[in-house]
């Protein structure tokens, strides 16, 4: 991972950054609302852990096994710092009031786009990673790919946490 040693640091330090949702375990299987075959609606997420010094966060969520590579499925940044949870069904808007700002993925629209692994190529993994930044602006405005907001955040993560999900479509 790329931010792996701070987080080794704050594990020994006795605070572990954790993100989850109540849609799933860690591990499990992300339920169908929540993909293409489904609504396709975000899911809940919450987080505790964090940093004492978060001033924002950033939210990108991956599929690392999509066929033509890693496959962007959200990018989510300037969220506060203070918050500690991103509501179900995000609204795919530029910019989402009280929340922060949208990237955009590789489906090509602003928000998040569900799992949606090609029929027949197995069970895929997802994982929503969310950055601890000690900058509240990342300077971006909306519509930013992943790309640019990690080459922006790369000097200012100070903790991160993975919450990982499986789908898999017949």
């Amino acid at each position: 991972m790329l931010f792996g040693r701070r987080r080794e640091y704050l594990v020994k330090r006795g605070k572990e950054f954790v993100v989850r949702s109540p849609s799933f375990e860690n591990s499990g299987r992300i339920p169908v609302r929540h993909t293409c075959d489904g609504e396709d609606v975000s899911p809940r997420l919450e987080w505790s852990g964090a940093p004492e010094n978060t001033k924002s966060y950033v939210l990108i969520m991956y599929d690392p096994d999509a066929p033509v590579g890693t496959f962007i499925h959200w990018v989510l940044y300037n969220i506060p710092g203070t918050r500690n949870y991103v509501e179900e069904n995000v609204p795919r808007a530029p910019e989402v009031p009280g929340l922060g700002v949208h990237g955009v993925n590789d489906f090509g629209f602003y928000g998040y786009g569900g799992p949606c692994p090609p029929r027949g190529h197995g069970e895929h993994r997802y994982f929503f990673a969310l950055h601890a930044l000690d900058i509240s602006d990342i300077g971006l405005g909306p519509g930013a790919k992943a790309s640019q907001v990690i080459d922006r955040i790369k000097d200012h993560v100070i903790g991160y946490a993975v919450l990982m999900g499986r789908y898999s479509r017949g």
